[in-house]
């Protein structure tokens, strides 16, 4: 049988023969895999969205549960580009929990398992041997400080299903349009940079407006200061603010991810900024300088909402820098060339039409 000798993501050699072949996984596992990838399952958190950036969704064969659900709100661009996903047999519960048993009674059968997240949910080996397919583990990254991270998963996927071509193209939009953002504002001086702050980030469910993002990719990306931000949290997601900062800080701009609306009429950022007195003396609420954004993470990060956020928070924050953007267009061409479909109408419908627009909370 002839062998061939590739080359790994982390340079250590590989092998193939004419049937099969052994590739390095994010986890830096070796991991046996058709030549041919035809079929396959995205588990946990992120894994489906990779698929689809990467134009390969057709190749699921099953679904967690999280794409079958039908909610009032989903923020998932890639989802709702693709709702043909809710018609999909299931192979197991959200952030990674699979069902050994429905993965092997899928029919026709996966030929490998992408997983994403894999300290969480079912273990990749132990889910590899009690189902005898591959899993090919991928580190989710992000657009900041794990940026190399996310690529090299997008690398992988992308040589896994033959998608390389496509991965390349990827992270060059990405690389782009980042670009594209800085160079418009680089050059601001920092006496002239607003001062924001993001509330109501969700993660793992929705939250209050204390819940924010100290690395708020749309603020980095634009130079704008976020009152947030702390070199000692760089890289650790999520953080929970106390009020008392929020107060002190008194922003010139708030910035509500509506992600905090799932959370109902009488919770979640929108009710506190309304109805909260501390809240309420704020100057950014008195002046009517609350706006609302895209959700940041909905089953973990959405790269495209990122940075459809940081045209809107750009054009509103340094017009003559944007003049040339409408922040609504330039969401759909992110989402046409990542998921496949413009997307932006339906968001803004399903977030009570307060996507990019001023908010009343007064």
């Amino acid at each position: 049988m002839m062998m061939i000798i590739l080359t790994s993501f982390f340079g250590v050699p590989i092998t193939s023969h004419s049937s099969e072949r052994v590739m390095i996984d994010a986890a830096r596992r070796e991991v046996s895999l058709p030549n041919r990838i035809e079929r396959v399952i995205c588990s946990g958190a992120g894994c489906l969205r990779l698929l689809t950036y990467l134009q390969a969704q057709n190749l699921i064969v099953a679904v967690d549960d999280m794409e079958k659900r039908r909610q009032t709100f989903d923020a998932r661009p890639y989802a709702l580009a693709n709702p043909r996903f809710k018609e999909y047999p299931l192979f197991g519960e959200f952030r990674g929990y699979d069902h050994p048993e429905l993965i092997i009674a899928l029919n026709p059968q996966p030929q490998v398992i992408f997983k994403t997240f894999s300290t969480m949910g079912h273990d990749p080996e132990k889910l590899q041997k009690k189902t005898s397919l591959p899993v090919v583990v991928l580190e989710y990254g992000d657009l900041f400080s794990h940026r190399s991270t996310f690529y090299q998963s997008l690398r992988i996927m992308g040589k896994v299903v033959d998608k390389e071509k496509r991965a390349k193209e990827v992270i060059s939009f990405l690389e782009s349009t980042m670009k594209d953002l800085k160079d418009r504002t680089k050059n601001i001086p920092e006496s002239e940079r607003k001062t924001c702050y993001v509330g109501g980030i969700a993660f793992k469910g929705p939250h209050g407006f204390q819940s924010t993002e100290p690395d708020y990719p749309p603020f980095l990306f634009i130079n704008v200061r976020n009152m947030a931000y702390d070199p000692l949290l760089k890289g650790k997601g999520q953080s929970n603010i106390a009020k008392e900062k929020i107060i002190e800080w008194d922003p010139e701009f708030l910035f509500l991810d509506l992600s905090t609306l799932e959370m109902g009429d009488k919770a979640g950022g929108l009710f506190e900024l309304r109805t909260d007195p501390a809240y309420q003396g704020l100057t950014a609420v008195k002046q009517g300088r609350v706006f609302g954004v895209l959700p940041y993470n909905w089953y973990a990060q959405n790269f495209d909402s990122i940075l459809a956020n940081a045209y809107f928070v750009g054009k509103l924050l340094y017009p003559h820098r944007f003049k040339d953007i409408d922040p609504e267009a330039k969401a759909d061409e992110i989402y046409t060339f990542l998921v496949g479909k413009p997307v932006f109408r339906e968001m803004e419908k399903m977030f009570q039409g307060l996507t990019f627009k001023k908010i009343p909370v007064k």
